[in-house]
């Protein structure tokens, strides 16, 4: 069976921000990982999701973070993706999903966009 590499890491910001850095591929295999950890993340908290190290992701993974959307969205809170790479962000133009999902070059960047925007 084949080694399916990704890594991630849950932390609160200092700001009061779940982060969840992912690092890797979020793929049909990793996915479900990636929801694991966001379902884990405190519901009242922001979120950013830092992809800034990932290197790979189908539309399994986008679906996964459309689920951190609607998470945050239903819990009142706000989404924001730090560090997308530029074929992340080619994949969330293509398929319109860039409005939804507001990128911002560094976690510190996002989460001073949530706390702004929260």
């Amino acid at each position: 069976m084949p080694e399916y590499a990704l890594t991630i890491e849950v932390r609160t910001h200092p700001a009061g921000v779940s982060v969840v850095a992912l690092a890797g591929e979020l793929d049909l295999h990793t996915a479900p990982r990636l929801h694991r950890a966001v379902e884990r993340t405190a519901e009242e908290l922001p979120l950013v999701l830092d992809v800034a190290r990932l290197g790979f992701c189908d539309s399994v993974g986008v679906a996964e973070l459309l689920f951190a959307f609607r998470r945050t969205r239903a819990a009142g809170t706000s989404l924001a993706l730090a560090g997308t790479t530029p074929d992340l962000g080619r994949l969330l133009a293509i398929s319109g999903l860039e409005t939804l999902l507001p990128s911002h070059a560094t976690v510190d960047a996002a989460v001073g966009a949530l706390r702004r925007d929260g």
